[in-house]
């Protein structure tokens, strides 16, 4: 081929070597972009893998952190354990140091002189030693506190001094009370941790217990029924008595776990008990709280049937009644021994519907309100108060 054929070649050769050119370019441009992005992977997964390892360290040394720190928590309840142990060793040991609680020893002829005394004033007037003339008019309002223990149990506070300490006695049959320092923690807490521990040295039966001016009348059961005075300082028997009273049966109908009910109101301690001699009807005991003596005794007319709880307020008993089937409770009798407040004329207070039956009912004359126990649950009755002659 001559050079002038490769002339007039030249001008249909151009476009294709101008495409070639801008493809190869083209090229080149698109590497180039994906070497970029190549090295910025690079870069990002070096920074990823640095930060990876940042935190597996961090993670590493928190874990070592969180197990030094359980077997600090170890070490310190091993220790507790063993404080705990000491101090259980050393109370045990204070209480082989106290005074022996007293025996009980029944001298026949002064219990029967006793019991003669009292049936002598059987159903005598009533010598008032304070000048309250108030009754219940209405229940003014029902908190409900809370739910603790059992079904059946006593919750109160001293019913003569100003402590704010709450007692309580979980079921019917226990040795151990639980001391609360105020209601907030009773109210706060679910658990007993809280709580103080007295261990009776004997245990107690019912729900029929009464805290009176630092000291704790409970029953207990021993062939026949006793009144244990017991001194919540010291942590001592000071007094027992035998109940003078033959042949007990459960005082309310509708709580047969209960055979005395020891109660407080403003002229001081009294005692609801019943007997086959009156099976029906319950009876009334005017007690000195120094000595346990029985000073009167009452037939009153209130039967036992259907009865869940009573309590004394200014001399006069009142008793709450309810049904087998729990419906609303009611103060249906109402017996003063002083005889200024006619039965015809009391006051039938209702009790707001609640939960089942109460097991226990605990008047507080310095608060004028009622502590009861209610298929577990701990509720306050505040009362409203009038003169007997306004009633």
């Amino acid at each position: 081929m001559g050079p002038w054929r490769c002339l007039l070649l030249l001008p249909l050769l151009a476009p294709a070597l101008r495409a070639q050119q801008q493809l190869m370019e083209y090229v080149e441009r698109r590497l180039s972009l994906l070497e970029e992005r190549i090295s910025q992977w690079h870069d990002q997964s070096s920074r990823y893998s640095t930060e990876l390892r940042d935190f597996k360290n961090q993670v590493l040394g928190m874990l070592e952190a969180a197990e030094k720190e359980r077997e600090a928590m170890r070490t310190e309840v091993e220790s507790t354990a063993v404080r705990v142990d000491r101090l259980e060793r050393e109370v045990d040991y204070l209480e082989t140091q106290n005074p022996a609680p007293p025996c009980v020893e029944v001298d026949e002829t002064l219990m029967e002189k006793q019991v003669a005394t009292a049936k002598q004033r059987k159903n005598e007037k009533y010598t008032k030693l304070t000048d309250c003339s108030d009754t219940i008019a209405s229940v003014r309002a029902m908190k409900i506190l809370k739910r603790f223990g059992s079904t059946s149990g006593l919750w109160t506070k001293d019913a003569a001094g100003n402590s704010e300490k709450i007692y309580v006695f979980d079921g019917t049959a226990n040795d151990t009370v639980y001391v609360f320092p105020r209601m907030r923690e009773f109210t706060l807490f679910s658990a007993t941790r809280k709580a103080a521990r007295i261990k009776l040295p004997y245990p107690w039966v019912g729900t029929g217990h009464l805290v009176y001016d630092g000291h704790l009348y409970y029953i207990r059961q021993q062939g026949s029924f006793q009144v244990i005075k017991f001194n919540l300082a010291n942590k001592t028997v000071v007094d027992s008595s035998v109940f003078p009273a033959e042949e007990q049966i459960p005082v309310f109908g509708l709580s047969p776990f209960t055979y005395i009910e020891v109660a407080a109101d403003e002229e001081g301690l009294w005692a609801i008990y019943a007997t086959k001699e009156d099976e029906k009807n319950m009876c009334l005991a005017k007690l000195d709280p120094t000595s346990l003596d029985i000073e009167q005794m009452w037939d009153t007319p209130c039967p036992r049937e259907n009865a869940e709880g009573a309590f004394v307020v200014c001399g006069a008993l009142h008793v709450v009644y309810n049904t087998r089937l729990p419906s609303r409770s009611r103060v249906q009798c109402v017996f003063d021994v002083s005889g200024t407040l006619a039965p015809e004329d009391a006051s039938l207070v209702y009790f707001p519907k609640r939960y089942g039956s109460h097991s226990s009912m605990k008047y507080s004359p310095r608060e004028r309100q009622v502590y009861a126990w209610d298929d577990g649950y701990q509720l306050i009755y505040r009362m409203e108060m009038k003169k007997k002659m306004e009633v």
